[in-house]
């Protein structure tokens, strides 16, 4: 026979995945660029409501408090989950970049991703949230390019954590990191004709 199943464990998992895609799911760029009159972000630049288009838009300050924000989402879900134990913490920190992705309220057209991907590292295992940062910001400087330095330091996640031996984490990880190809299909497709903006350059 299966043991009684432990209804407890499942509430809390559920309301960590389910809490985290409702924070996660929170436009901070949308609703800080409308808040200082920049307007909609979905009509600026890329249409992206993500940091580097509130960058696209015209204020640095706005640009980082997103990018600030939409981190604290990952961290924020990851702390919550983890109040009902590590399982949950780790699906806290899915839900977040699941509901920064694919929001609800903007009918599931959300941003890229990558504020919220560290956000989440850094909640779970902050080393890798700090070698991560450190790739993007190498790879940013030596070619102009957040998104390629954002799929760069997406794919190394995973697999540092598989060679480490912490496989939740890289499972955890190697889930979000398609996810973030997936949102980045357009970028990927640019990078290869030579067409991406780089950063601080305006988009048509």
């Amino acid at each position: 026979m299966f043991p009684p199943a432990d209804w407890s464990d499942a509430f809390g998992l559920i309301t960590a995945l389910a809490g985290g895609y409702l924070l996660g799911s929170i436009p901070f760029g949308l609703i800080l660029a409308k808040l200082a009159g920049l307007g909609d972000l979905r009509e600026i630049g890329s249409g992206n409501i993500g940091a580097t288009n509130v960058l696209r838009a015209g204020s640095k300050t706005l640009a980082a408090l997103t990018l600030l924000l939409d981190a604290a989402k990952g961290t924020v879900a990851v702390w919550l989950g983890a109040q009902f134990g590590p399982d949950a913490a780790l699906l806290g920190g899915l839900g977040a970049f699941i509901g920064h992705l694919y929001p609800v309220w903007l009918g599931f057209a959300g941003g890229k991703g990558v504020a919220t991907y560290l956000g989440v590292l850094l909640g779970l295992y902050w080393p890798a949230a700090l070698a991560f940062g450190v790739l993007w910001l190498l790879v940013a400087w030596r070619t102009g390019h957040s998104s390629l330095a954002a799929l760069v330091a997406g794919a190394a996640t995973p697999a540092a954590m598989a060679l480490t031996g912490q496989w939740r984490l890289a499972a955890l990880f190697l889930v979000l990191t398609i996810l973030l190809y997936i949102r980045h299909a357009d970028n990927i497709r640019r990078l290869k004709r030579g067409e991406e903006t780089r950063i601080g350059e305006s988009k048509s």
